[in-house]
């Protein structure tokens, strides 16, 4: 059995979009004609088709994905099978678009495929981490703790994106309003004033012959700038897709960015532990946790370092060991690690430790948007008021040549 999207119209003209269950689009379409539409267009649901592009493609926005994640482990909690989950969800209003996509899920769960396969199949949206916190409580038997679990850490990843965007709205005005100003003020107002000077046969200023040569780089750059760094992100973009070395290469390198390399070297933090903690509590060994761990934080370059040290534990090794020879992850990470191995509940350390990172993250995010913004505001007015300095000196220079 099959789920289909169809899009028709009934017996009075009216345009009706669903979904409908059939062994192959012949019966899909016999039945939907039994119920009065007529088909004007048929696909497997979360298949290629009119509107999708690819099952790559497929959107499956994070706040859609956390409340699936939420009640389908809650809807698994009550003693409901996966598929019946999925009957239930995709009649759900809060599912919205994404019920022909759940649809192709749960046919390929029927089929007999995990339930992380199936996501990764489905979507790109559906992240490494993701899947991998998923396929764990699989393997284990509770996924419907770790589905729990996962929809509490995107939920919070989505109130702070929202306390972040927020924050970000004002800056972005001031950028907007910048980049508005200088356009008018160096490409039309600055070389008027030059104009006048030069036809007035009156010397220009230094500070306005250099805005007006600033305002000419600008118009002879800009396009060739723009045409570069979209250029430059498509070559970066298509070789992280196929240089494996490269990858690692880049990834590294952000971690070494002055503001950014901060913020993502925390983020790894709060990532690592929370995920770990959350397949410990599963019942996945401690060797195949630390990978999966790895995988989740997002960073190919930790992935790559906490898969070879994860071997490092399979072979005797301490996980605190581990931690402590593994960059970013070395500062206080292992000594919470090493105090939940002694005491036998290294879950509950791990979880005190992600709770530590998230609190510094918090500050961290908080601190450099409260200081992004007078910055911001200060470099306008500064530039502002270099451009209006470079035109009052041309006028003075007028007027002392007039007088």
């Amino acid at each position: 059995m099959k789920t289909f999207e169809y899009r028709g119209y009934d017996r009075s003209g009216r345009i009706k979009k669903g979904l409908a269950e059939a062994l192959d689009p012949k019966g899909a379409r016999e039945k939907l004609a039994a119920a009065g539409i007529l088909v004007e267009r048929l696909t497997v649901a979360g298949e290629p088709g009119a509107n999708r592009g690819s099952t790559r493609g497929a959107r499956f926005p994070e706040e859609i994905r956390a409340v699936f994640y939420r009640e389908t482990g809650t809807l698994l909690a009550a003693d409901l099978t996966l598929v019946h989950a999925f009957d239930i969800l995709i009649q759900s209003p809060e599912m919205g678009d994404a019920r022909p996509l759940l649809a192709g899920i749960r046919d390929r769960v029927r089929a007999g495929r995990s339930l992380a396969d199936a996501l990764a199949h489905a979507s790109g949206s559906v992240r490494s981490f993701e899947r991998a916190i998923i396929e764990a409580g699989e393997r284990t038997g509770a996924l419907s703790q770790v589905l729990v679990q996962l929809a509490s850490f995107l939920e919070e990843q989505q109130q702070l994106k929202a306390r972040i965007q927020t924050a970000l709205i004002y800056p972005a005005v001031v950028v907007v309003f910048a980049v508005l100003v200088a356009a008018v003020l160096l490409g039309i107002l600055v070389p008027a004033v030059g104009e006048l000077l030069a036809e007035s046969d009156v010397p220009v200023p230094m500070l306005t012959r250099a805005m007006i040569a600033a305002g000419r780089a600008c118009k002879i750059a800009a396009l060739p700038l723009i045409a570069a760094v979209a250029g430059g992100m498509i070559w970066v973009r298509t070789r992280k897709a196929h240089d494996t070395a490269f990858r690692l290469r880049m990834d590294r390198a952000l971690f070494r960015l002055p503001v950014a390399g901060t913020a993502y070297g925390l983020l790894v933090n709060v990532r690592f532990p929370r995920t770990f903690s959350i397949l410990l509590n599963g019942g996945v060994p401690i060797v195949d946790a630390m990978a999966m761990a790895g995988r989740a934080t997002g960073s190919a370059w930790i992935e790559d370092l906490v898969r070879k040290e994860a071997e490092s534990v399979r072979h005797g090794s301490s996980a605190a060991d581990a931690l402590r020879r593994i960059p970013l992850l070395s500062e206080s990470l292992p000594g919470w690690v090493q105090a939940g191995e002694a005491s036998g509940n290294l879950p509950q350390m791990l979880d005190n430790a992600a709770a530590r990172y998230q609190r510094r993250w918090e500050r961290f995010v908080t601190r450099g948007l409260t200081v992004l913004e007078p910055a911001l505001i200060l470099l306008v007015g500064g530039f502002v008021l270099l451009v209006t300095l470079s035109i009052l000196l041309a006028v003075l220079a007028m007027n002392q040549t007039l007088m």
